[in-house]
C-alpha cells in the first residue's frame, strides 16, 4: 500500500506520538509498503512539507513540548492525498481535518488515530484535572474530526473506553504503539558515576502531567535517600523548576536527553524505573524500561493507561503521593531477590508489545478501510 501519515510534527525525539510515527514508518516500509508523511519540518523525499502555523503568545510553550502546528495548504494536501492509497490522520488538529476533507473529496480511504489526551493539553494551563474542560475537548475533537471516520486506532483499552464513554461511534482498534526490538533484557555494571548509588530512572517530557516532581519529593522519605540518584531522560518546560526542587536532595537529579543506544545503556544499569505521570494514553517509555529488565513503579492514576502494565500491586503507588512512592521504592530495594525475579517476568511480559505485531494490526485496519471505500465507491457508481 501507499500510506500517507498526517501529523503536524514528525522530526522530533521529544514527543511520544512523533516517535511512534517514526517507528511505524520504518516497520511499515519493512513490510513492503510505501510511506510518506504530510507534516512540517525539513524537506525530504518521503515528505510533503507544510509551513509552521505559529500560535501568538503560546508558541514557545508549544515548542517546549516538542511540537509545532502545521499551516493548512490545500494544494500540498491534495498532492499528498492524491499520491496515497490510504490516509492515516494522527492528530485532532486543523491539518488532519483538512486532510480528511480532501480525502473524502477524492474518494480516498482514511483512518484516524487518537493519541492526544485532552488532559495532555489542558495540564499545560493548569486545567488537567477539570473534567468538564477535558470532556468538552473530547466533544470538540469528535465533532470536527473523529465522527467523520469509521476506523479509529487507540494505543490502549483505556483510551478506547474513554472514546466510547464520550460517544464516539467509529470502530475502535486497540493497538499498542509497540516498542523497538532493541529494548530487551539487558544488564550492565554501573558507570563509575553511579557506583555505590541506587539509580532510579524516569523517561518522559518534563511537563506538568508527567509529575517528575513527585519522584523528587519522594526521595527524602526513603530510607535510602542518601544513596538514591535520580535520572530524568527528557526535556520540557518544567526543567528549571525541577532543578530547583532537586537541590534539596543529597544527590542532585540528573536531566539528560539521550539517543536510543544511550537510553538502553542507562536502563541496563538502573535499579528501578518510576512512571509518575497522572495522564497517559499508553506510555511506551515505561514498556521500554521494563522490557530491558527493570521493575516499574507506576502511579495508579484513573486518568492513565499505564497502570495496566503493573503485574501486581507492588508496582503501583497512589498518584501524587510522594510518601507512598517512597514506600514502594523501599519495598523493592528491601527485597532484592524478589526484584531480580520480577525483572525477568516484566521483560517477558514486554514481548507482547512488539512493534512488528502492532504494525501488522494497523495494516489490517488500513485494508479494512480500503475495502469499505471500494464497496462504497462501487455502490455509488451503480446508483
Amino acid at each position: 500500500m501507499k500510506i500517507l501519515l498526517v501529523i503536524d510534527t514528525y522530526d522530533t525525539n521529544n514527543n511520544g506520538t512523533s516517535i511512534s510515527a517514526q517507528r511505524f514508518t520504518s516497520v511499515l516500509r519493512e513490510h513492503g509498503n510505501e510511506v510518506k508523511i504530510l507534516t512540517t519540518g525539513d524537506p525530504a523525499p518521503d515528505k510533503f512539507v507544510l509551513k509552521e502555523f505559529k500560535v501568538p503568545l503560546f508558541n514557545d510553550l508549544i515548542h517546549s513540548h516538542g511540537f509545532q502546528f502545521a499551516q493548512v495548504d490545500l494544494d500540498i494536501i491534495r498532492e499528498a492525498v492524491g499520491w496515497a492509497d490510504v490516509v492515516h490522520c494522527m492528530m485532532p488538529f486543523a491539518l488532519d481535518t483538512a486532510a480528511k476533507y480532501v480525502a473524502d473529496q477524492m474518494h480516498k480511504p482514511s483512518t484516524a488515530a487518537f493519541h492526544i489526551q485532552p488532559e495532555n493539553m489542558t495540564s499545560s494551563v493548569g486545567l488537567g484535572k477539570v473534567k468538564r474542560v477535558n470532556d468538552s475537548f473530547y466533544r470538540v475533537f469528535d465533532y470536527v474530526l473523529y465522527r467523520r471516520f469509521t476506523h479509529i486506532h487507540t494505543p490502549s483499552q483505556f483510551m478506547a473506553d474513554q472514546l466510547i464513554e464520550h460517544g464516539y461511534k467509529a470502530k475502535i482498534h486497540v493497538i499498542s504503539n509497540g516498542i523497538d526490538p532493541a529494548f530487551v533484557y539487558t544488564k550492565h555494571p554501573k558507570d563509575p558515576q553511579y557506583e555505590g548509588k541506587i539509580l532510579i530512572v524516569m523517561v518522559g517530557r518534563l511537563s506538568e502531567e508527567k509529575r517528575q516532581d513527585v519522584i523528587i519529593s519522594a526521595v527524602p522519605f526513603s530510607k535510602y535517600a542518601d544513596r538514591i540518584q535520580l535520572v530524568f531522560a527528557g526535556k520540557g518546560p518544567k526543567y528549571d523548576e525541577y532543578v530547583k526542587l532537586g537541590k534539596q536532595l543529597v544527590n542532585a537529579p540528573q536531566f539528560v536527553f539521550l539517543s536510543k543506544e544511550e537510553l538502553i545503556h542507562l536502563l541496563s544499569q538502573a535499579d528501578l524505573y518510576v512512571h509518575a505521570s497522572d495522564m497517559e494514553s499508553e506510555a511506551i517509555s515505561c514498556i521500554e524500561a521494563f522490557a530491558t529488565g527493570l521493575v516499574p513503579i507506576i502511579a495508579n492514576s484513573e486518568d492513565s493507561a499505564t497502570p495496566q502494565f503493573a503485574l501486581d500491586g507492588r508496582s503501583l503507588f497512589a498518584p501524587g503521593r510522594p510518601k507512598d512512592l517512597a514506600r514502594a521504592i523501599d519495598w523493592w530495594l528491601d527485597h532484592p531477590d524478589e526484584k531480580a525475579r520480577m525483572e525477568v517476568e516484566y521483560a517477558d511480559f514486554a514481548r507482547k508489545y512488539n512493534i512488528d505485531e502492532s504494525v501488522r494490526l494497523c495494516e489490517e485496519m488500513f485494508r479494512e478501510a480500503v475495502a469499505e471505500n471500494e464497496t462504497a465507491t462501487n455502490e455509488q457508481s451503480i446508483k
